[in-house]
């Protein structure tokens, strides 16, 4: 195993490897003081140019001022989780489905997380009483068919650990599929060794889904993790956070999820930013969300595209929030935007039909240059 720079944890050590200037120090400790600092040695070698604070990996990790500024909407329970946890470590929102949080540590600490007023050093993970409540709360409810292990991140708790969870997991009947949420693979990609792979090998299927926002994170290093969990027959998605000055151009998202497809990872869910504390300076609006989703369809596969979402806030659920191609056509009929901007009437008009042919170009859309075969269905 190749040596790699130690985790970075405190202000000091920020500005020994260059990634802070003396003159922001105080800040930077009080920002430390309220929020959590970690960036692991695989992510310091993958920031490019650390002296560079717009750097795409080094803006997700290294901390700024801006994170003291907090506006008025901004919640420190942004997608409110607090009214769905009936016992510790577990939050039940949806009927069929649940998290289980058995860690709340992270190998790396991003400026933007929406649980970052309850994740860092402190509790760790959950105490054996509290897990066995947890895990008795989900026996206890036979309507939870999939359970969706984050915290923290799961993945940082030890396969010794990990297995008797599962072993517990696999054995609860009603339970059919166990998900994990996990930066690790990416972020900390030496811990995905074969010991944690076989950890994850129960007979109730589980899937991984990585948490990654920028190509230049996926180095050598997470391409070798990724492949040791698809070797290992484990199905992997993403998820990525729409984050201004890391990845809001369409350049960005399509070399991201590319990259995810050709390491068999299929992009999930493109969230937009919470309204965690501290994050503004992160958040695009809905509309420029939109835009970048419509200007990737058909730019990149349908095997790249992910379903732009919103958690609302106030813990209403996720809710799709993509662009629409459709608009009401009348009498029944519709026009259809394809993915080059053009309008066009459905079902289509037949001959000796009067009137528009309904076909044009959609306001701010593009010129409707792309291909028009039939044949043509990526």
């Amino acid at each position: 195993m190749r040596h790699r720079p130690r985790t970075i944890r405190t202000t000091e050590s920020l500005l020994e490897n260059g990634l802070i200037d003396e003159e922001s120090v105080p800040e930077i400790r009080d920002v430390a003081k309220r929020y959590a600092v970690s960036i692991t040695g695989v992510m310091q070698e993958q920031i490019a140019h650390p002296d560079d604070p717009d750097d795409p990996v080094a803006r997700q990790f290294v901390p700024t001022g801006a994170e003291l500024l907090i506006t008025a909407e901004e919640r420190a329970d942004p997608i409110g989780d607090d009214p769905f946890t009936p016992v510790k470590g577990i939050t039940h929102r949806y009927p069929d489905r649940l998290l289980l949080k058995p860690m709340h540590l992270c190998p790396v600490y991003c400026r933007f997380c929406f649980r970052r007023e309850v994740v860092g050093p402190g509790e760790g993970m959950l105490g054996q009483a509290e897990l066995t409540a947890a895990l008795d709360y989900i026996r206890a409810h036979p309507e939870v068919w999939e359970v969706i292990l984050t915290g923290g991140d799961p993945l940082i708790i030890a396969p010794t650990k990990l297995r008797p969870i599962m072993a517990a997991l696999d054995g609860i009947e009603h339970v059919k599929v166990i998900r994990f949420h996990t930066r690790v693979p990416v972020v900390d990609p030496e811990r995905v060794t074969d010991e944690l792979v076989d950890a994850l090998g129960t007979e109730t299927p589980v899937w991984v889904v990585v948490h990654t926002n920028h190509s230049q994170e996926i180095g050598a290093a997470a391409r070798g993790a990724l492949k040791r969990l698809n070797r290992g027959g484990i199905p992997l998605l993403s998820q990525t956070v729409l984050l201004r000055g890391v990845n809001d151009t369409p350049e960005a998202l399509e070399s991201l999820f590319r990259t995810l497809v050709a390491n068999r990872v299929k992009p999930y869910y493109l969230h937009h930013g919470d309204l965690a504390q501290g994050t503004g300076h992160f958040r695009t609006t809905i509309g420029e969300g939109q835009e970048l989703v419509r200007r990737l369809r058909g730019r990149v596969s349908g095997t790249c595209q992910p379903t732009y979402v919103l958690d609302i806030p106030g813990g209403h659920g996720k809710v799709p929030i993509g662009p629409t191609y459709l608009a009401d056509g009348g009498d029944g009929t519709h026009q259809v935007t394809d993915p080059w901007g053009e309008r066009h009437p459905y079902p289509p008009r037949t001959a000796g039909t009067t009137g528009s042919t309904g076909a044009g170009t959609a306001a701010g859309a593009g010129t409707g240059t792309g291909p028009r075969e039939d044949t043509d269905r990526g």
